[in-house]
């Protein structure tokens, strides 16, 4: 499965190249099929996506029961167990409170000359969340991108999920939905799902801003509909790269190299070593421990297309390395990981020491597992409150502040052959 390679040779700098051209390929077929679904519910409305629902999920979605009704959500509550809910519970305390220290304030300063400047913060009004159930159950991702807006005060979040073949969803979901205290739930997923949060139909009210996890099919139409709404970012594939010296337990690292293979054959696992026997013994474990996984036909896929072992001379190559590739996960399992912490420029989340998996990151810890790929951690940042709020700047000059400065806004106007401008000025000066 995993190659091993040294960081220096053409093998190692043809992979890189590979893995930055993942997320940039454009697939037609994709495109004109979101670009057909767009146009059907921008003009059918609650039909179109009643139609791609029944053609991609269920025949048993209508649109009397497109939204899951409060008998669902008591359905769902007698199917699932104590200890999820114990264990959702503990998840949404530590995001919540991880959330929380992240809220800005509105703020206005006033000058000695009068002139009163600040900003405004405000949250949106409503916010449209797409999150998979059928394929895979992500009720991390629903925390995840349900918690921060409702942080800082964004009024209406609707949920959206493909049904199972029955019309259902999923109880572990609804119950998740429930502890989050947002019961706007809808039964569809995919492209049409994004359509109908983008432009509105008569049962299902647009939104302000669509988040939220998927296959390409709704990363493309997200990307279709941006500028008629915001969205979070276009989600590629799930990646991790783990530093690690010869001191490194094989077993923890093949793990968390497994974590993220097992997402799907697009995912990529790498390893970053200074140690030759280390990257041995990580290709050997990763056989053993795969062996006793369900998943194996994803892993074994993913490790053969993207999963690599890069061996580097020390560990300022491994930094190089990690701030080039820019990982979403970054894990640092070396002995003093906070003598090159300060080092590492680009990544999405960051894990440190040996007793920190991804996993943890990606469940319980708090921080936002929401992070950006593809390289993108070189300019992007994970989710936050931040993303679900808007700023305004607020200005006011008195007579005599405005005397001051006139003459210099007048000559910036009029270099700019905006004689408007400056009249505005002008005709206020005493």
């Amino acid at each position: 499965m995993i190659r091993i390679i040294d960081s220096r040779s053409a093998e190692a700098d043809q992979f890189i190249d590979k893995l930055d051209r993942r997320g940039q390929f454009e697939n037609q077929e994709i495109l004109h099929t979101v670009s057909q679904i767009l146009k059907a519910v921008k003009e059918k409305g609650d039909q179109a996506v009643i139609d791609y629902t029944e053609q991609f999920d269920s025949t048993h979605v209508s649109v009397e029961n497109l939204r899951v009704t409060e008998a669902e959500f008591d359905q769902a509550q007698q199917m699932v167990d104590n200890d999820f809910l114990i264990s959702i519970r503990k998840a949404k305390e530590n995001i919540q409170k991880f959330h929380q220290r992240q809220v800005r304030q509105s703020w206005i300063s006033t000058e000695e000359n009068g002139v009163i400047l600040g900003h405004l913060i405000r949250p949106l009004d409503r916010v449209g969340v797409c999150v998979p159930a059928v394929s895979q159950l992500l009720v991390s991702s629903l925390l995840m991108n349900v918690l921060p807006p409702k942080v800082v005060g964004v009024r209406e979040i609707a949920i959206f999920m493909g049904p199972q073949p029955d019309g259902t969803i999923d109880p572990h979901m609804l119950m998740t939905a429930s502890e989050c205290n947002t019961k706007e739930i809808y039964k569809c997923g995919g492209a049409q799902a994004v359509a109908a949060m983008a432009y509105g139909t008569k049962s299902i009210q647009r939104v302000d801003k669509i988040v939220g996890p998927g296959n390409p099919y709704v990363q493309q139409a997200k990307r279709q509909v941006m500028g008629l709404v915001d969205i979070d970012k276009i989600a590629g594939p799930s990646e991790v790269l783990v530093v690690a010296d010869g001191k490194a337990n094989p077993s923890y690292v093949a793990a968390d190299l497994i974590s993220q293979a097992e997402h799907g054959v697009d995912s990529s696992a790498i390893l970053v070593t200074t140690c030759q026997a280390l990257a041995q013994a990580v290709k050997s474990q990763i056989h053993i421990q795969t062996e006793r996984l369900p998943r194996q036909t994803e892993i074994v896929k993913s490790f053969n297309n993207y999963g690599v072992a890069l061996v580097v001379e020390d560990l300022g190559q491994a930094v190089e390395l990690a701030n080039r590739i820019a990982p979403e996960h970054l894990g640092l399992v070396v002995q003093d990981p906070y003598a090159i912490l300060g080092c590492i420029r680009n990544a999405g989340a960051i894990m440190v020491g040996e007793y920190t998996p991804e996993s943890v990151g990606d469940y319980i810890a708090g921080p936002n597992h929401i992070l950006p790929t593809g390289g993108t951690a070189r300019f992007a940042s994970p989710l936050s409150v931040d993303d679900f709020i808007k700023k305004t700047s607020l200005i006011q000059y008195t007579q005599s502040a405005l005397n001051q400065i006139g003459p210099s806004v007048i000559k910036l106007a009029e270099t700019e052959g905006l004689a408007g401008h400056a009249t505005a000025i002008a005709i206020r000066q005493s």
